[in-house]
């Protein structure tokens, strides 16, 4: 019987890449389990499993996400029988839990010891959900909506041996249960390639190019939404437009209509909704839309700051390899960020609704760059002590070694 571990995501790889890849290239027999749709990578078998049916018309409301998760549970379950047929018997399941399919898979591999990825739990208070409801309804209904989408996630951290958080933010959602079975271990971004380098002129979709030594501010927000703060950052751009007249502003992200935030209202996207009424020079904001590695990091390198503001919830790689760029971080003064930035020593951490306060800081570094040059530093200093990929590879294989996986070299 083949040993190794089984991964299980969604959408594998994901947040497993550089794990599987360690683990394939050290020789340990290594499989997945994912949707349909999910990408897969070279050398790792991935058994893809397909929705058994649908969703139940009028469910109950707070029971849609379980069902949900149930059912790709039931696929995910399949596809484990299969592997098993195939001569698989892992030793470790390495998981996420958020879409369920990890939750029957212990009655295919009871000898299995299974690591639980904590994303995120949950909550109807104390984090994202209504933290800022000048979008999104928050009432009874929001409140029992959330708890409920931790389900089927629950039954699988219980089952779990280990559960590894991200951050010790992320950590602190688990309920107080799973935290004695949790690490933290964040999967890194690569500091050795992401560092700081020689800004660029760079060159904007139009043709026009930004040249060195204009003041930029630069903003990554993945689904352009106001999870991220992008509503907080359209409304601090005309001061900052008005008081730096050769500022200019890049936002890389796609427009959507549906994020982690929910849904946009009226059917448009989150964009549309979070610059409606603000008044800015389309010239010199620009929205440059999902964009190749390279390009993003050539952004951060020549930006001024870096502002990234986030509701109570998942830290983003981009906070990570912006850090690693050594970038000025202007940040919202929220618990995720309290795991990544030291407001006065690796950046700034403001109220998240201060618009004037952002634009405040903005303005300022355009004004004298050279005063956050500490600050960038020691940003990159933290980002390869807390982020790096080579650390967080190194306490995942320890991880998995403590629970009987055999990782040569480990």
């Amino acid at each position: 019987m083949l040993r190794g571990v089984l991964f299980v995501h969604n959408n594998f790889p994901a947040q497993f890449r550089d794990l599987a890849a360690t683990l394939v290239a050290r020789g340990v027999p290594t499989v997945a389990i994912g949707q349909d749709h999910a990408p897969g990578m070279q050398d790792v078998r991935l058994a893809r499993y397909r929705l058994p049916r649908g969703s139940t018309p009028g469910m109950f409301p707070f029971a849609v996400r379980a069902e949900a998760d149930l059912i790709r549970a039931r696929g995910a379950y399949d596809a484990a029988k299969a592997l098993k047929a195939e001569g698989w018997d892992p030793a470790a399941i390495v998981l996420h839990p958020g879409w369920g399919e990890a939750a029957f898979l212990g009655e295919v591999f009871p000898n299995a010891r299974q690591v639980a990825f904590a994303e995120f739990y949950y909550h109807g208070r104390g984090f994202d959900v209504g933290f800022d409801p000048e979008f999104l309804g928050y009432d009874e209904s929001a409140i029992l909506r959330a708890e409920a989408k931790n389900a089927v996630m629950a039954m699988t951290y219980a089952r779990a041996d280990a559960i590894v958080a991200p951050t010790e933010f992320q950590a602190s959602a688990l309920p107080p249960a799973f935290r004695a079975r949790t690490r933290v271990l964040h999967e890194g971004v690569d500091t050795d390639a992401i560092r700081p380098g020689a800004a660029e002129p760079f060159r904007l979709d139009d043709g026009r190019t930004i040249a060195l030594g204009t003041p930029v501010i630069t903003h990554i927000n993945a689904s352009m939404e106001p999870l991220r703060g992008l509503h907080i950052v359209a409304r601090a751009l005309p001061r900052l437009l008005a008081e730096v007249p050769d500022a200019q502003v890049l936002l890389i992200g796609k427009p959507s209509g549906h994020a982690y935030g929910g849904q946009a209202p009226g059917g448009g996207t989150w964009q549309d909704v979070c610059f409606a009424g603000v008044d800015y020079d389309p010239a010199r904001v620009h929205f440059l839309g999902q964009v190749e590695h390279g390009r993003m990091l050539a952004a951060l390198r020549q930006g001024n700051a870096h502002v990234y503001y986030t509701y109570p919830f998942v830290l983003s790689w981009s906070l990570a390899e912006a850090m690693a760029c050594g970038c000025y971080i202007i940040g919202s003064d929220t618990g995720p960020l309290h795991d990544a930035i030291e407001d006065g020593v690796s950046g700034r951490l403001l109220p998240f609704f201060d618009v004037e306060a952002l634009a405040g800081a903005m303005i300022a570094d355009c004004r004298d760059p050279a005063a956050s040059t500490p600050l960038r530093a020691a940003a990159r200093a933290t980002a390869v002590a807390r982020f790096s990929r080579a650390k967080g590879r190194e306490g995942w294989l320890a991880l998995l070694r403590d629970l009987g996986v055999e990782i040569p070299g480990v």
